[in-house]
C-alpha cells in the first residue's frame, strides 16, 4: 500500500491527468461516424470482477445484431472512484471527447447538470411505457432540482453489515449476531481484537482517497442513525452545521482507528481499498466485521472476482443499528448509478436507443442477477431468476424500509469531500473530533457561500 503523504497527492494528481490523457484518445476518431454512439464506464482496478464489461458486451450484440449497421463502442474507464468521476467529467467537456452515453453517480446529477454535461431525458420517457415499471424513489433520484429527469436508473443498492461466522465462533460470539446499538459493534470488534489475534475486527470505510465508500458507506451510515441533524435540510434549503450527530459518528471513526480495531491505516485510506476487502481479506478469513453494501456476494459467486462456494455458509448479516436502538431501530444508505446521455452527444437518439435495450425487463432482471443489485423495475423485482438469484437478496430488500438518500445538490461532491477530509484527520489522529467538525464547518460555509444553518 502507499503511503500517505505528499507523494500520494501528486500521484493521484497524475493519474488522473494520464487517465485523462487515455480517455480522451481513445474517444478520438469516432464523432464522425454517424452509426456508431460512445458508451463510457467505470472499470475498476485490481477488480477481476468484470461484471459491466461482460453485460455491456452482452446487450452491445444483441443491438448491433438487431440493428444491421449500427454500432457501439464500449469505452471502460479505469480508475478509483474520484478519478472516474473526474476523467469522465474531463471527457465532457468537448463535443469531441464526449460520449453519447455515460454511466452516472446519482449523486452528481445535479452537479454534472449545472456544469452544462447531461440533456434531459423528459421526451423520450413520455414515450416510453416500461418508465411506469421503475418505482418513484428510483425516478426521484434521477430527477434533478429543475423536475426534469436526466438519468435511467439500472438498479439500487442498500448497505449492512457483514461478519464472519467462523471467527465469531472462535470469538465466543453468535453466529445469529444482531447489533441493538453502536456499542454492541465496538463490543465485538474488541472481542475479536482480543480472542482472535490476527484478524480485522471491523472495517469502515475512511478518508478521502476511498471517496463515497467511506462518506456514503461510513459516516453517513453513522451519521444518519443518530436521528440528529440531516446534512442538508430541504425545507430551509440549507446545508446544516456539524451539531452533536455528527461528532458522535465522526467519534465513532476515531474510535476505530485509535483502539486499532480497523484495518491498518495506510490499507484504509488506500483509493482501491473496496476491491481488496472483498476478493482477499473476507474469502480468506482476514476480517471479522464489514460495514458494506448488498452487492458484496457478487465477488463470491461463480462467475465473481474471487469464487467461493462456502461464502453463505460462513458470512452472516446484520441491520446496522442506529447509534442507541432508538427507532427505527436500523439504518441504510441507498445509491445507484443512471445511464445518461450527454449534453455535447453526437448522436443522442441512438443512444435512447441503447438505453431502452440496457433497460428491457429481461436485460435489467439479467444485470440486476449478475451484479446482486436491488431492482428498480417493478417486473424485475417480482421475477423468480431475481428473486432466488443471491443469498441475502431477501434481507437487503427489506433495508429498503430504513434508507436514507444523499443530498443529490452540485454542492454536494464538495461537501462529501469535507467529509471525507474530516474522517482522514480523526481516522490518523491529526485532529480531535472537536477540531475535525469546525475545520469541516469551515469548509461548508466556503462551499455553500455562508448558505448554511446551525444543527438543531
Amino acid at each position: 500500500m502507499r503511503p500517505v503523504g505528499r507523494s500520494v497527492r501528486l500521484l493521484a494528481a497524475a493519474s488522473v491527468i494520464a487517465l485523462a490523457a487515455t480517455a480522451l484518445t481513445s474517444c478520438g476518431g469516432s464523432t464522425e461516424d454517424k452509426n456508431t454512439i460512445k458508451v463510457a464506464y467505470q472499470r475498476v482496478p485490481a477488480d477481476n470482477v468484470r461484471v459491466m464489461d461482460d453485460y455491456l458486451a452482452l446487450v452491445k450484440g444483441q443491438f448491433e445484431k438487431a440493428n444491421p449497421g449500427r454500432h457501439i463502442d464500449l469505452i471502460p474507464i479505469t480508475a478509483a472512484e474520484n478519478d472516474y468521476y473526474a476523467k469522465l467529467q474531463q471527457m465532457m467537456r468537448s463535443p469531441k471527447t464526449a460520449p453519447d452515453l455515460a454511466y452516472e453517480d446519482t449523486f452528481l446529477i445535479n452537479s454534472d447538470i449545472k456544469a452544462g454535461y447531461l440533456r434531459p431525458l423528459d421526451d423520450y420517457l413520455s414515450g416510453w411505457p416500461a418508465w411506469s415499471q421503475f418505482v418513484d424513489t428510483a425516478k426521484a433520484a434521477a430527477r434533478a432540482q429543475d423536475g426534469k429527469t436526466y438519468g435511467v436508473p439500472d438498479g439500487t443498492d442498500t448497505r449492512g453489515l457483514w461478519f464472519n461466522k467462523d471467527i465469531f465462533k472462535k470469538a465466543g460470539l453468535p453466529a445469529d449476531w444482531q447489533p441493538k446499538d453502536w456499542n454492541d459493534i465496538l463490543t465485538a470488534a474488541r472481542t475479536v481484537k482480543a480472542k482472535v489475534p490476527g484478524v480485522i475486527p471491523l472495517n469502515l470505510y475512511t478518508g478521502k482517497a476511498p471517496g463515497e465508500a467511506a462518506v456514503m458507506q461510513g459516516f453517513e451510515m453513522l451519521a444518519y442513525g443518530t436521528g440528529a441533524d440531516p446534512l442538508y435540510d430541504p425545507q430551509s434549503k440549507k446545508w446544516v452545521q456539524s451539531g452533536k450527530g455528527f461528532s458522535d459518528a465522526l467519534d465513532f471513526v476515531r474510535t476505530v482507528y485509535t483502539e486499532k480495531l480497523g484495518p491498518d491505516i495506510s490499507d484504509a485510506l488506500d483509493p482501491n481499498i473496496q476491491p481488496v476487502v472483498g476478493t482477499e481479506w473476507i474469502p480468506s478469513g482476514k476480517l471479522a466485521i464489514d460495514l458494506d453494501g448488498s452487492w458484496l456476494g457478487n465477488n463470491w459467486i461463480k462467475t465473481g472476482g474471487k469464487p467461493w462456494p462456502q461464502w453463505s455458509q460462513v458470512m452472516g448479516t446484520a441491520a446496522m443499528p442506529t447509534q442507541n436502538g432508538q427507532a427505527p431501530g436500523a439504518v441504510s444508505m441507498s445509491g445507484g448509478w443512471t445511464w445518461a446521455i450527454t449534453a455535447k452527444a453526437q448522436h443522442p437518439a441512438m443512444a435512447w436507443d441503447f438505453i431502452k435495450a440496457l433497460q428491457s425487463e429481461s436485460n435489467a432482471a439479467e444485470y440486476d442477477i449478475r451484479s446482486a443489485n436491488i431492482a428498480v423495475r417493478k417486473d424485475v423485482a417480482a421475477d423468480h431468476r431475481y428473486l432466488t438469484s443471491m443469498p441475502g437478496i431477501d434481507f437487503f430488500t427489506k433495508l429498503v424500509q430504513y434508507t436514507h438518500y444523499r443530498p443529490a445538490l452540485p454542492a454536494y461532491p464538495q461537501v462529501s469531500t469535507a467529509i471525507g477530509t474530516a474522517m482522514e484527520s480523526v481516522s490518523t489522529g491529526q485532529s480531535s473530533t472537536a477540531s475535525a467538525a469546525k475545520s469541516y464547518d469551515q469548509q461548508l460555509s466556503s462551499i455553500t457561500a455562508g448558505a448554511v444553518e446551525n444543527a438543531r
